[in-house]
């Protein structure tokens, strides 16, 4: 009961933190659009990068990054994660050293002023509309041409089921397999404590958040996109089995 009090006391908190550093951060934020990719985006990767470490201190929060040294200058990647709370998209972006985008919703870019930073560093995706995905798959296509990393949830939503990982969507192996590109995966943990979402609605609560980068994963000549995505999903669920315990 204390918890549960003090937890959503502490939601108020954040989203007074939140709102207060949005308002400081979309102007500059806006401006980078007006700035030659992919410097435009590596300008608004910085700016996302110290807005979220002052927010999580702010919340309490510790964040510990594994395996950046798995990315190569000059290489670009496809990144996949998992996907437990919305805490994971603005860690991830951030987090993830080179310029990005991430495949995300398109309703939550109507959000007033927090929109405008949504839709910066996104690929904007309505999961209702066919013609949608075609579009945005072309998209992913165009930030890997520019020399940009793809950050991509493969399981599509949050995972609320009590396994390590929801079944994999296709689209992240399709194009790894079409462009080449290698494939790194990613591991986050503990968001879910944090901000538990639908589970227990406007509740937060401090807890060290873990991102791990794995070693890159390459193409192999003749792999298919669904065998690519077997390799991969049992590589995140091996490894998030084997440090679960360690990160609670």
């Amino acid at each position: 009961m204390i918890k549960n009090i003090a937890g959503r006391i502490w939601a108020f908190w954040g989203a007074t933190v939140f709102v207060s550093t949005l308002l400081i951060m979309v102007i500059p934020i806006w401006l980078t659009n007006y700035i030659k990719e992919p410097l435009g985006t590596e300008i608004f990767r910085r700016m996302s990068k110290t807005w979220m470490e002052f927010f999580l201190l702010m919340l309490g929060c510790r964040l510990v990054v594994k395996g950046k040294s798995y990315f190569i200058k000059k290489q670009n990647y496809i990144v996949v994660s998992n996907h437990n709370s919305y805490m994971d998209i603005p860690l991830s972006t951030p987090q993830i050293p080179g310029p990005n985008k991430t495949i995300a919703k398109a309703e939550l870019a109507k959000i007033p002023l927090f929109g405008l930073i949504y839709s910066r560093g996104s690929v904007l995706v309505d999961r209702k509309s066919e013609r949608s995905r075609k579009e945005s798959y072309g998209k992913m296509k165009a930030v890997l041409r520019q020399g940009l990393h793809m950050c991509i949830y493969p399981e599509g939503s949050r995972n609320k089921t009590g396994e390590p990982l929801k079944s994999f969507h296709d689209g992240a192996f399709k194009l790894a397999v079409e462009t080449g590109k290698p494939i790194i995966p990613a591991l986050i943990f503990n968001t879910k404590k944090v901000l538990p979402g639908s589970s227990k609605p406007f509740f937060l609560w401090p807890a060290t958040i873990h991102m791990d980068f794995l070693e890159p994963v390459l193409v192999e000549p003749g792999m298919t996109a669904a065998q690519l995505k077997e390799k991969i999903f049992r590589i995140m669920y091996d490894y998030y089995k084997n440090n679960e315990a360690n990160y609670s």
